[in-house]
């Protein structure tokens, strides 16, 4: 299945990082199908440096649970610290990050746990996610 995976990075020497990310998920999945730009974007949701952000396109059948774990431990070993806050509103607290890696979406897969939502809840919201995922080859309706 398709597997398209948003990469962001806003401290730190952010183009390595992402760089370093896309190696690393090339290890595991193989050659990615597609890459798109790398972009640079404001930090939606506080106020933090800029991020460069891309998408990522793989063709694998791994499990999302699996998929989401292996990102995980990307993000921690290139220096990522924060985990998820949350307000007393049940909100998302974001803060900078040496690198982010979001599943956007998985073939037709559709989820919703706790621990993973699938097509990602804000790719509708980000207003530079649909422009990178066509770059990278997504299709949609």
């Amino acid at each position: 299945m398709e597997l398209f995976l948003a990469l962001g990075s806003n401290i730190g020497a952010r183009r390595t990082n992402i760089i370093t990310a896309l190696g690393m998920l090339d290890a595991r999945y193989g050659r990615r199908k597609a890459l798109s730009d790398i972009v640079e974007t404001s930090a939606l949701g506080f106020d933090g440096p800029d991020f460069l952000n891309c998408v990522a396109c793989y063709e694998t059948d791994e499990d999302p649970k699996e998929i989401l774990m292996y990102c995980k431990r990307i993000e921690k070993s290139l220096g990522r610290k924060d985990y998820p806050v949350y307000a007393s509103s049940g909100e998302r607290v974001y803060m900078n990050r040496t690198i982010d890696i979001d599943i956007l979406s998985y073939g037709d897969l559709k989820m919703d746990t706790p621990e993973l939502t699938i097509p990602h809840h804000q790719v509708e919201s980000r207003p530079f996610v649909k422009p990178l995922m066509k770059q990278a080859g997504a299709k949609f309706e």
